[in-house]
């Protein structure tokens, strides 16, 4: 036998080796147990954690599909809103164009007014005279411009409100697009699945990010924009309303003042036609008068030196038969008869002097009134014909005038004299 090459180990003896095997056998038994148990619970967890996942991606789902239902919701009632705001800022602006074009239409009638004016100004001296026709006028310039006042004031406010239904439909179409551009993240969103592509883990996705709202406060600011923009339109309706009842009633004022006027015109217009007619009237019974008067003052000028001749005859006589001789110079009729003749002859002599200078003074009256006539008829005439400028001038009227003319009313005229009859078409 060879030697042994090193010295043996310990032995064990055979309870330890029962003991060893033992403990082996007991630790596998309680390794396998307790894996058992962690298999069971991991399968447990796995099916909860399957379940809860799958409930919370449902779950999820769902909610981002009322949201998504919500906000299209709100979108279509805010593009509903901006459809009406839009329709209603039209009307406003059609409205505020009517108002712009009634307005432009005053200032040809109030240019005419003022032509008219400043025609009738051109009268001279009597004729010169504040009458209807001139308050007419000057209460129709008055009108007028207050009518233009209103417009404007009108036009001004409608442009104001414009520029508040333009600020509200910007909040509107801010509105709109955010909605839109949440309505796109929120149904990316729903389609995302775990096999998509685009999924990844984020650094910290559970943060609040700033500025962010509340449910609450995400449907007060809609439902602001969409209260605030119905109210804009409803002052928006009451404004065009209110421009629509001022233009009628302005227009009906202008209307009614226009046919004062006119009126008044063509009155006065027929007054001053009758006075020149009157006045030609009474010129030629002066300028027949004036005839006979110069024929009556050539027959007693003819009939004075007639008897101025024979006055000289009388007193030829007289002086001659004074020198009768002696008792021939007798006081006999023929003197009585001559004197008588003579102070017959002076005495007529001076009435007819006296009467010849009744009608010289008459006739030189009547010339001076019959000048001072023609110079009136002369201004009567010009203020006639300032007039008939004045209704030729007032046919360039543009306002409206309505469809249906009523048959016009004849108003009975008399002049001063009761002579002439006249009727006049009341417009």
């Amino acid at each position: 036998m060879s030697a042994v090459s090193s010295k043996p180990g310990q032995h064990h003896s055979v309870l330890d080796w029962l003991r060893n095997n033992q403990q082996l056998s007991a630790t596998a038994q309680s390794q396998r147990l307790v894996s058992a148990v962690i298999r069971q619970e991991g399968r447990s967890l796995r099916n909860q954690t399957n379940c809860k996942t799958a409930w919370d991606e449902s779950d999820t789902s769902r909610r981002l599909s009322d949201r998504a239902w919500e906000v299209a919701r709100w979108k279509e009632a805010l593009e509903t809103c901006a459809q009406e705001l839009d329709k209603e800022m039209e009307a406003l602006a059609l409205a505020k164009e009517e108002t712009e074009q009634t307005l432009a239409a005053t200032a040809a009638p109030l240019e005419v007014s003022r032509e008219c004016l400043t025609l009738r100004d051109g009268r001279r001296d009597a004729e010169l005279v504040m009458d209807p026709v001139d308050e007419e006028l000057k209460k129709e310039v008055e009108l007028i411009e207050q009518v233009q006042e209103i417009l404007q004031q009108h036009i001004d406010k409608s442009f104001e409100h414009m520029c508040v239904l333009q600020e509200a439909r910007h909040q509107l179409t801010a509105d709109i697009q955010d909605k839109m551009a949440a309505l796109d993240i929120d149904l990316s969103c729903l389609s995302l699945t775990v096999e998509s592509p685009q999924i990844s883990l984020k650094t910290n996705p559970t943060r609040i990010p700033p500025g962010s709202s509340t449910p609450e406060e995400w449907v007060q600011f809609s439902q602001s924009n969409v209260t605030g923009a119905q109210e804009a339109m409803r002052v928006s309706q009451q404004r065009r309303e209110d421009m629509s009842l001022t233009r009628a009633q302005l227009q009906n004022e202008l209307d009614t003042q226009r046919r004062a006027t006119e009126f008044a015109l063509r009155k006065r217009s027929h007054q001053e036609e009758q006075a020149r007619n009157e006045l030609e009237w009474q010129l030629r019974r002066t300028e027949d008068e004036m005839a006979e008067m110069e024929a009556d003052v050539h027959q007693l000028d003819a009939d004075l030196r007639a008897k101025t001749a024979s006055l000289k005859l009388a007193h030829t006589r007289l002086e001659n038969r004074s020198g009768r001789p002696g008792v021939d110079l007798c006081r006999d009729k023929v003197m009585s008869g001559l004197i008588d003749e003579v102070q017959q002859l002076e005495s007529s002599i001076a009435a007819l002097k006296q009467k010849l200078s009744e009608a010289k003074g008459s006739l030189q009256k009547m010339k001076l009134h019959h000048s001072r006539m023609l110079q009136d008829l002369s201004r009567k005439r010009e203020a006639l014909s300032l007039e008939e400028r004045s209704l030729n001038t007032r046919g360039r009227l543009t306002w409206a005038q309505p469809p249906h003319r009523t048959s016009a009313m004849l108003v009975p005229l008399t002049d001063s004299s009761g002579r002439n009859k006249l009727r006049l078409l009341a417009q």
